[in-house]
């Protein structure tokens, strides 16, 4: 019976909580036309703590899209347009000698902001984007000899390019895993983009007010880390990650030739993380399956290696993640 209280207590703390979803999905929707997915998907990377990856040619509104949630949040925002020249000091600060005082004195860079837009990260060199480490992971930046924790909330939200671009390199696994989720972004519709163009050339754009504070974003966040998460869902989680490793051990066999290396634990972890911002957002106070599978395609995309067979079949990490998702039992 406890359990039962329990789950209507957290139903009731989730619904306490609802004015924060509304407000920023209606914030968001008076700036982006559309891209439902990417708007949801930002709010889950935001309410379960995490970095998001966006993907998608120029010119879909992912840069406006995330200015926009940073604007909505009365917090501070920086981009940082990552190009192949720039240099880790240009991401987390420097020493800088000053002569009037005699001394170093460090001068702290773009990344100490509470959203840190990465803007094309996937043009500058490994070097830079291995700077953003620490600070995605550790939650804190070094300059010479001194540790400096970054804000709360602290969310990267960074934007690629698709590889086949020219001038692009491959994000480092390790630096990718750091992502909570890679969301893959379409074209808009007929209807929105004509939409779309009746707002531009019309200079209807609506200025973004902030409607929420860092600390409602805090408290959100406190709350979804209650959603209840049974241990079957836990054991759905396993099971979907580990399918990724030993295929042949969930009847998927012909997956063997095709996966190089199967999810890591963070992406169990983030499974979990992110089912439960799923079920938040829509109100309830435990996760069920359905919120695990929602969220499985933007978790599992970036964490999964295909071999070169694979490629050569233009076998998709969100194919293989289909037929897991097909083949492992729901709890």
């Amino acid at each position: 019976m406890s359990d039962t209280v329990n789950i209507r207590e957290l139903n009731a703390l989730v619904a306490s909580k609802a004015d924060f979803i509304n407000m920023v999905t209606h914030g968001m929707d008076k700036t982006i036309v559309g891209q439902k997915h990417l708007v949801e998907s930002l709010l889950i990377a935001l309410l379960s703590n995490g970095h998001v990856l966006l993907e998608g040619v120029p010119g879909l509104a992912k840069t406006l899209a995330i200015k926009t949630l940073a604007q909505l949040i009365d917090a501070r925002y920086s981009r940082i347009q990552f190009t192949p020249d720039l240099l880790p000091a240009d991401v987390m600060g420097t020493m800088i000698y000053s002569v009037k005082n005699e001394q170093f004195q460090i001068k702290k860079g773009p990344i100490f902001a509470n959203f840190v837009l990465a803007d094309e990260i996937n043009r500058a060199p490994a070097k830079v984007q291995s700077a953003l480490l620490e600070a995605m992971q550790e939650r804190q930046v070094t300059i010479g000899d001194t540790t400096f924790p970054l804000d709360e909330p602290f969310m990267v939200m960074a934007t690629q390019n698709p590889i086949e671009q020219e001038g692009t390199y491959p994000l480092p696994e390790a630096q990718v895993d750091r992502f909570l989720m890679k969301v893959v972004i379409g074209y808009p519709s007929k209807e929105e983009e004509k939409i779309i163009i009746r707002q531009n050339i019309a200079g209807t754009r609506t200025t973004v007010q902030p409607l929420l504070k860092p600390e409602e974003v805090i408290e959100a966040q406190k709350v979804v880390e209650q959603i209840y998460v049974d241990e079957k869902i836990e054991r759905y989680i396993v099971d979907i990650v580990f399918a990724t490793r030993f295929p042949a051990d969930y009847g998927l066999g012909d997956l063997t030739g095709i996966i190089s290396f199967g999810a890591s634990p963070r992406a169990s972890i983030s499974l979990a993380r992110a089912a439960r911002a799923y079920a938040f957002l829509h109100q309830r106070g435990y996760v069920i399956p359905e919120d695990v599978i929602a969220v499985s395609h933007d978790v599992l995309r970036h964490r999964i290696g295909v071999t070169y067979e694979a490629e050569a079949n233009n076998i998709t990490t969100d194919e293989i993640i289909t037929e897991i998702l097909d083949k492992v039992q729901v709890p």
